[in-house]
């Protein structure tokens, strides 16, 4: 396998050959393949990938694709194609807390890129940045589907709606005294308005 597969991502053999489901991690993602029809496992690729994210550091490298790839039984470019199609997956490292501030119409038109600009400042770090310590990254995201409680935030599982600078405030310390990766498959998540 070249790194033509995986975009502009190297991938590492040696790297690859450590690369394995945590015994839990595992147990899931044998679970999410028993939901679909015998050879139709290629339809448990997008939650499949949401574990395999929060299982290896929130981000999908080469190397973890691969292994979803052969976990499935499918092509390595299959799992490129859709990890690489959708903004919920990261191929680069990020934060253990990816803020992902809604930028559509009802957000923008009530605030979301003054919350965007006050997150920047804030936090030191423009959009699709990192925060020196590994805390956060901030992205902008297209809808979000929170139109009616805009402006709105999504860190892992968690929505956060009718923003303000102060609930921004708020949410930043609460993540950083946690200090815990948060993923799309969190099971603490909260919805706050």
């Amino acid at each position: 396998m070249g790194s033509q597969v995986h975009g502009t991502q190297e991938f590492n053999k040696a790297k690859r050959a450590e690369i394995k489901f945590s015994d839990a991690a595992m147990e899931t993602v044998k679970t999410i393949i028993s939901r679909y029809p015998q050879g139709k496992q290629k339809s448990a690729l997008l939650p499949v990938l949401h574990v395999a994210q929060a299982e290896f550091g929130g981000w999908l490298s080469a190397e973890v694709m691969d292994y979803v790839a052969e976990v499935l039984n499918i092509k390595p470019i299959e799992v490129f194609e859709v990890a690489s199609f959708y903004t919920m997956f990261n191929l680069k490292p990020v934060g253990k807390c990816t803020l992902e501030v809604c930028q559509t119409s009802s957000c923008w038109l009530n605030g979301a890129e003054d919350i965007v600009r006050y997150i920047e400042k804030k936090l030191n770090i423009k959009v699709g940045e990192t925060t020196k310590d590994g805390m956060f990254t901030l992205k902008v995201a297209e809808c979000l589907g929170s139109c009616g409680t805009a402006p709105m935030m999504q860190c892992g599982a968690s929505f956060h709606e009718n923003l303000t600078l102060e609930k921004v405030d708020a949410l930043l310390e609460k993540y950083r005294s946690e200090g815990r990766l948060r993923s799309y498959t969190d099971l603490d998540y909260q919805n706050t308005l």
